[in-house]
Protein backbone atom coordinates (compact mmCIF):
# COMPACT_ATOMS: atom_id res chain seq x y z
CA UNK A 1 0.00 0.00 0.00
CA UNK A 2 2.81 2.39 0.89
CA UNK A 3 4.55 1.61 -2.41
CA UNK A 4 1.35 2.38 -4.34
CA UNK A 5 0.88 5.67 -2.48
CA UNK A 6 4.52 6.60 -3.10
CA UNK A 7 4.15 5.78 -6.79
CA UNK A 8 0.95 7.85 -7.11
CA UNK A 9 2.53 10.83 -5.36
CA UNK A 10 5.63 10.55 -7.55
CA UNK A 11 3.51 10.51 -10.70
CA UNK A 12 1.48 13.49 -9.46
CA UNK A 13 4.54 15.64 -8.73
CA UNK A 14 6.24 14.59 -11.97
CA UNK A 15 3.10 15.56 -13.94
CA UNK A 16 2.75 18.81 -12.03
CA UNK A 17 6.39 19.77 -12.56
CA UNK A 18 6.30 18.88 -16.25
CA UNK A 19 3.19 20.88 -17.06
CA UNK A 20 2.88 23.50 -14.34
CA UNK A 21 3.07 26.96 -15.79
CA UNK A 22 1.50 30.18 -14.65
CA UNK A 23 0.67 32.96 -17.11
CA UNK A 24 0.30 36.46 -15.66
CA UNK A 25 -1.34 38.86 -18.10
CA UNK A 26 -2.29 42.53 -17.94
CA UNK A 27 -3.26 45.20 -20.41
CA UNK A 28 -5.95 47.52 -21.67
CA UNK A 29 -8.41 47.75 -24.51
CA UNK A 30 -11.49 49.27 -26.03
CA UNK A 31 -14.98 47.81 -25.86
CA UNK A 32 -17.94 48.22 -28.21
CA UNK A 33 -21.14 47.84 -26.20
CA UNK A 34 -24.67 47.15 -27.40
CA UNK A 35 -27.05 48.02 -24.57
CA UNK A 36 -30.43 48.78 -26.20
CA UNK A 37 -32.33 49.74 -23.05
CA UNK A 38 -29.71 52.23 -21.90
CA UNK A 39 -29.10 53.47 -25.44
CA UNK A 40 -32.80 54.23 -25.92
CA UNK A 41 -32.81 56.19 -22.65
CA UNK A 42 -29.70 58.20 -23.54
CA UNK A 43 -30.97 59.07 -27.03
CA UNK A 44 -33.66 61.24 -25.45
CA UNK A 45 -30.94 63.21 -23.71
CA UNK A 46 -28.43 63.31 -26.55
CA UNK A 47 -27.52 66.21 -28.82
CA UNK A 48 -28.09 63.92 -31.81
CA UNK A 49 -28.75 60.33 -32.81
CA UNK A 50 -26.56 57.77 -31.04
CA UNK A 51 -24.78 54.83 -32.61
CA UNK A 52 -26.10 51.39 -31.72
CA UNK A 53 -22.69 50.53 -30.21
CA UNK A 54 -21.10 52.72 -27.56
CA UNK A 55 -17.39 52.68 -26.76
CA UNK A 56 -15.75 52.15 -23.39
CA UNK A 57 -12.27 51.74 -21.97
CA UNK A 58 -11.21 48.65 -20.06
CA UNK A 59 -8.23 47.49 -18.05
CA UNK A 60 -7.62 43.86 -17.18
CA UNK A 61 -5.42 41.45 -15.24
CA UNK A 62 -5.44 37.66 -15.53
CA UNK A 63 -3.70 34.64 -14.03
CA UNK A 64 -3.86 31.28 -15.87
CA UNK A 65 -2.60 27.90 -14.69
CA UNK A 66 -1.57 25.09 -17.01
CA UNK A 67 -3.19 21.75 -16.12
CA UNK A 68 -1.99 19.91 -19.24
CA UNK A 69 -0.14 20.81 -22.47
CA UNK A 70 -3.46 21.70 -24.13
CA UNK A 71 -5.55 23.15 -21.30
CA UNK A 72 -5.45 26.01 -18.83
CA UNK A 73 -7.77 27.36 -16.16
CA UNK A 74 -7.67 30.96 -15.03
CA UNK A 75 -9.19 33.93 -13.26
CA UNK A 76 -9.43 37.48 -14.55
CA UNK A 77 -10.51 40.91 -13.38
CA UNK A 78 -11.76 43.54 -15.84
CA UNK A 79 -12.36 47.19 -14.91
CA UNK A 80 -14.63 48.81 -17.51
CA UNK A 81 -15.30 52.57 -17.77
CA UNK A 82 -18.20 54.17 -19.65
CA UNK A 83 -18.96 57.89 -19.90
CA UNK A 84 -21.68 59.88 -21.68
CA UNK A 85 -22.37 63.63 -21.67
CA UNK A 86 -24.61 66.09 -23.52
CA UNK A 87 -26.00 69.61 -23.25
CA UNK A 88 -29.48 68.25 -22.38
CA UNK A 89 -31.14 70.67 -19.90
CA UNK A 90 -27.91 72.61 -19.68
CA UNK A 91 -25.66 69.73 -18.73
CA UNK A 92 -26.14 65.98 -18.49
CA UNK A 93 -23.67 63.21 -17.66
CA UNK A 94 -23.98 59.49 -17.07
CA UNK A 95 -21.03 57.28 -16.25
CA UNK A 96 -20.49 53.86 -14.81
CA UNK A 97 -17.78 51.53 -13.58
CA UNK A 98 -18.39 47.89 -14.50
CA UNK A 99 -16.26 45.32 -12.65
CA UNK A 100 -16.11 41.88 -14.29
CA UNK A 101 -14.30 39.11 -12.40
CA UNK A 102 -14.52 35.73 -14.17
CA UNK A 103 -13.23 32.17 -14.11
CA UNK A 104 -12.10 30.75 -17.45
CA UNK A 105 -11.09 27.59 -19.23
CA UNK A 106 -8.75 27.62 -22.25
CA UNK A 107 -7.72 25.33 -25.06
CA UNK A 108 -4.08 26.10 -25.88
CA UNK A 109 -1.97 25.80 -29.02
CA UNK A 110 1.68 26.64 -28.43
CA UNK A 111 5.06 26.36 -30.09
CA UNK A 112 8.44 28.02 -30.23
CA UNK A 113 7.79 31.68 -29.45
CA UNK A 114 4.00 31.70 -29.59
CA UNK A 115 0.88 30.64 -27.71
CA UNK A 116 -2.74 30.81 -28.90
CA UNK A 117 -5.56 30.47 -26.38
CA UNK A 118 -9.27 29.90 -27.04
CA UNK A 119 -11.60 29.90 -24.08
CA UNK A 120 -14.83 30.68 -22.32
CA UNK A 121 -15.81 31.84 -18.87
CA UNK A 122 -18.45 33.03 -16.44
CA UNK A 123 -18.43 35.44 -13.55
CA UNK A 124 -19.93 38.06 -11.28
CA UNK A 125 -20.76 41.51 -12.63
CA UNK A 126 -20.78 44.62 -10.40
CA UNK A 127 -21.94 47.97 -11.75
CA UNK A 128 -21.77 51.42 -10.13
CA UNK A 129 -23.59 54.14 -12.09
CA UNK A 130 -23.71 57.90 -11.55
CA UNK A 131 -26.20 60.18 -13.32
CA UNK A 132 -26.03 63.96 -13.06
CA UNK A 133 -28.91 66.09 -14.31
CA UNK A 134 -29.19 68.85 -11.75
CA UNK A 135 -27.78 66.74 -8.93
CA UNK A 136 -25.69 63.57 -8.95
CA UNK A 137 -27.42 60.30 -8.11
CA UNK A 138 -25.65 56.98 -7.57
CA UNK A 139 -27.05 53.56 -8.46
CA UNK A 140 -25.63 50.05 -8.36
CA UNK A 141 -26.41 46.59 -9.63
CA UNK A 142 -25.02 43.06 -9.30
CA UNK A 143 -25.46 40.31 -11.88
CA UNK A 144 -23.58 37.76 -13.92
CA UNK A 145 -22.05 37.39 -17.35
CA UNK A 146 -20.52 35.02 -19.89
CA UNK A 147 -17.62 35.41 -22.29
CA UNK A 148 -15.75 33.72 -25.12
CA UNK A 149 -12.21 34.74 -26.07
CA UNK A 150 -9.38 34.27 -28.54
CA UNK A 151 -5.91 35.44 -27.54
CA UNK A 152 -2.51 35.30 -29.22
CA UNK A 153 0.86 35.68 -27.51
CA UNK A 154 4.17 36.25 -29.27
CA UNK A 155 7.56 36.11 -27.59
CA UNK A 156 9.51 39.29 -26.82
CA UNK A 157 12.17 37.81 -24.52
CA UNK A 158 12.75 34.69 -22.41
CA UNK A 159 9.49 34.79 -20.42
CA UNK A 160 7.83 37.96 -21.66
CA UNK A 161 5.25 37.92 -24.44
CA UNK A 162 3.12 40.56 -26.13
CA UNK A 163 -0.54 39.59 -26.35
CA UNK A 164 -3.52 40.68 -28.39
CA UNK A 165 -7.01 39.30 -28.00
CA UNK A 166 -10.69 39.77 -28.61
CA UNK A 167 -13.53 38.96 -26.22
CA UNK A 168 -17.26 38.61 -26.80
CA UNK A 169 -19.33 39.16 -23.65
CA UNK A 170 -22.94 39.09 -22.62
CA UNK A 171 -23.62 40.68 -19.24
CA UNK A 172 -26.83 40.65 -17.21
CA UNK A 173 -26.82 43.23 -14.41
CA UNK A 174 -30.47 44.22 -14.66
CA UNK A 175 -31.86 47.50 -13.37
CA UNK A 176 -29.59 49.57 -11.09
CA UNK A 177 -31.08 50.71 -7.78
CA UNK A 178 -30.35 53.01 -4.87
CA UNK A 179 -32.01 53.64 -1.50
CA UNK A 180 -34.82 55.60 -3.22
CA UNK A 181 -35.74 53.06 -5.89
CA UNK A 182 -34.93 51.83 -9.38
CA UNK A 183 -33.06 53.71 -12.08
CA UNK A 184 -35.40 55.89 -14.17
CA UNK A 185 -38.12 54.02 -16.06
CA UNK A 186 -36.60 50.69 -14.93
CA UNK A 187 -33.85 50.99 -17.54
CA UNK A 188 -31.60 47.92 -17.45
CA UNK A 189 -27.88 47.84 -18.25
CA UNK A 190 -27.82 44.38 -19.81
CA UNK A 191 -25.40 44.35 -22.71
CA UNK A 192 -23.64 42.49 -25.50
CA UNK A 193 -20.11 43.66 -26.17
CA UNK A 194 -16.96 42.90 -28.08
CA UNK A 195 -13.56 44.20 -27.03
CA UNK A 196 -10.07 44.30 -28.49
CA UNK A 197 -7.21 44.19 -26.00
CA UNK A 198 -3.43 44.48 -26.04
CA UNK A 199 -1.07 43.77 -23.19
CA UNK A 200 1.93 41.94 -21.82
CA UNK A 201 2.16 38.34 -20.62
CA UNK A 202 4.74 36.84 -18.27
CA UNK A 203 5.04 33.04 -18.37
CA UNK A 204 6.55 31.44 -15.25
Amino acid sequence: MKKIMFLLLSLFFTFNTAFAQVDVISGMGIGFIYSPSLNSYLERRADGELNAFSTSAEFYAEVDYTISPKYQIGVEYVYNLFDFSSSYSGSYTLSYIHQKPSVLGYYVLSGNGYKFKFGAGVGLRILDLTENISIAEDFNAVGFGFLVRAQGNTKLSDNIYANIGSTLRTDFVGVPTNNVGNFHEDININSLSISVNIGVSYFF
